[in-house]
Formats: structure tokens, C-alpha cells, sequence
């Protein structure tokens, strides 16, 4: 038996006072801010929140803010109209390299309070870091569902939400997470599962049935659910795990085997994409990054983080 919780808090009244447009372009200002070192330029709420990497901070005082310098072609928007969120995955150069960045903000009263950020740059930080692969955004990520197939937001977020349930379970076929066969996998630019995967060929092309690690500690939240497009984006707590060490790579032992990752134990906050319709997860989009373990969001006294149940 699965028990899931797909509501994530009582819901705010629907907003009326910016739509997909409005939101969009609230991000574009936000990010053309943060090229120009120009944080006065922003429509700030009176009771601003700003996090980098869990941390609060004034805006304008983290490394990205002084040291950014262009916005990359990919930007993979998600937009939540019921909620007042534009939320976003993009590639920023600071100080001539790339750094894969994801920005979530609330919008009220045609006004920015709350910003919350997470920053990666490297392979230490994120486990994985192809930024070759994060070119531009995917079609099928941004197609608007087929007729009759769009799903109600409940139902978006009920598919989300199988896949903690599976990563706690430690099997998707478990709990029957509703994977559509052609459905794939990317963690910060690399294709981990779906046709052509890197993980484990052929076995990762199945999606469902491919082989992962159980994460009893992992918790999630539902960031925003973009209603138009079939998007619920979670950010989730994998949970403390010897896996996600922090340190360098460990040096293979004598049988060729590489040992565990050099540095205390980390744990891995992802963001994540899922493209939901006809009742099915047809693609997986994720940012990722290594964070000390006990590190809290900045966000869970508005946002309490969600334990998925699994019975």
C-alpha cells in the first residue's frame, strides 16, 4: 500500500495579478539584475527573503551577484500562475565560467519577497556537472500537453510525488511510479536514464526498472506546479548518505573498484523537473548540489519539507 501527502500547505486565493507573461519577465528582470550587480533595480517587497545555497543573506551579497556576467541560452522556466511563483534552471558565467543556477520567486502584489537560490560550479559541488549537455532547453520539456491528455494540478503533483516515494522504497516499480516508456532522466546536464543513458547501459533506458539506492531520509516540497505546460517541480533532501561524500574521489583499490568519495558525508538537495501528462512521467530534469549534512533550506518555517510515506 502507498500513502503519499500530494497537498503541500492550505492554499493561497488563486492569483490574479500576473500571469505566464508577468512572471516570465519578473525572472528576466531578476537575472538581468544579477548581470548588472543592480539589485535597487529589482521590485523588492518591504520583507525581502534572499538564500543562496540554504544561506540567508542581503541580496546582492553573494559571490554570484558581484562576480556574474551573462546569461547562457539554456533556461528551463517553470511557472506557477495559481501561486505567484516563477521559478527557473539556468546557466549564468561568473567570471568567465559557466555555473548551473536555480532561482525560485514569489510574487505578490506585482512585487518580488522571496528569493531562494542554489548555486553549483563545479563537479565537487554537484556530483555530476555537464554543462555541455545544458545547451538549450528540451522540446520535450516545454511542448504543451496533446489534447485530452493535460492534467488536473492535483494529479501533476500525484505523479511528482511517486518518485520520492520510489527513492524511499528504493525501487520505482514498488510503488508503480507511473513512468511512461519513453520517459528519461537528466541530473545537471547528463542523461542518466531514458534511450542513450550513461548510467548502466542498457539497463538504465527503463526508466522504472532500472536499479537505485533506497534513501530512507529523503524529504521533498512542491516548489510550484506549472498547470499550462504539465510541470511539478519538487525540491528535494535526498538525505544523508557515504555516497554523496564531499571530498575528492577516493582512489580505486587493487581490484579496480573506486572506493567511497574522500570528506564527510554530504546531502543531495535536487531540484527537480517532471514532465506530467496523460497520467504519466514522460521526462525528468534535475539541478543538484552536495550540501553539508543538517542543512536546512532557509525555507522551512513558510515550507516544512514532506516525509513520504511508504507502506
Amino acid at each position: 500500500m502507498l500513502a503519499m501527502f500530494v497537498g503541500q500547505r492550505t492554499s493561497l486565493a488563486q492569483n490574479k495579478t500576473c500571469d505566464r507573461e508577468c512572471l516570465r519577465g519578473f525572472m528576466t528582470q531578476y537575472l538581468n539584475a544579477v548581470i548588472a550587480h543592480s539589485p535597487d533595480a529589482l521590485p523588492l517587497a518591504n520583507k525581502i527573503r534572499f538564500t543562496e545555497n540554504t544561506a540567508s543573506m542581503k541580496i546582492g551579497d553573494s559571490d554570484l551577484w558581484k562576480a556574474a556576467t551573462t546569461i547562457k541560452p539554456y533556461r528551463q522556466d517553470i511557472l506557477d500562475v495559481r501561486e505567484g511563483v516563477a521559478g527557473t534552471h539556468v546557466i549564468v558565467e561568473e567570471a568567465g565560467r559557466p555555473v548551473m543556477l536555480v532561482v525560485r520567486l514569489k510574487i505578490a502584489d506585482k512585487k518580488i519577497s522571496e528569493i531562494e537560490t542554489q548555486v553549483v560550479r563545479n563537479q565537487q559541488e554537484g556530483a555530476i556537472f555537464e554543462i555541455n549537455g545544458l545547451t538549450a532547453p528540451t522540446p520535450a520539456m516545454n511542448m504543451a500537453p496533446p489534447a485530452g491528455q493535460r492534467n488536473s494540478r492535483q494529479d501533476l503533483i500525484k505523479a511528482a510525488v511517486f518518485y520520492p516515494v520510489g527513492l524511499k522504497a528504493g525501487s520505482f516499480v514498488k510503488v508503480n511510479a507511473p513512468f511512461a516508456a519513453d520517459a528519461y532522466r537528466f541530473e545537471n546536464g547528463r542523461l542518466m536514464a531514458g534511450k542513450g543513458c550513461v548510467l548502466q547501459p542498457p539497463s538504465c533506458e527503463d526508466i522504472k526498472g532500472q536499479t537505485i539506492a533506497t534513501h530512507p531520509l529523503i524529504a521533498y516540497r512542491v516548489a510550484a506546479v506549472d498547470e499550462e505546460l504539465g510541470i511539478t517541480w519538487l525540491r528535494m533532501n535526498f538525505g544523508s548518505r557515504d555516497s554523496y561524500g564531499g571530498g575528492a574521489p577516493a582512489a580505486k583499490d587493487k581490484g579496480g573498484k573506486a572506493g567511497k568519495a574522500k570528506g564527510p558525508p554530504t546531502e543531495l538537495i535536487v531540484w527537480e523537473a517532471f514532465k506530467v501528462y496523460g497520467g504519466q512521467i514522460h521526462a525528468v530534469e534535475a539541478f543538484m548540489r552536495n550540501m553539508p549534512v543538517g542543512s536546512v533550506s532557509g525555507w522551512d518555517d513558510i515550507y516544512p519539507p514532506i516525509t513520504p510515506d511508504v507502506k
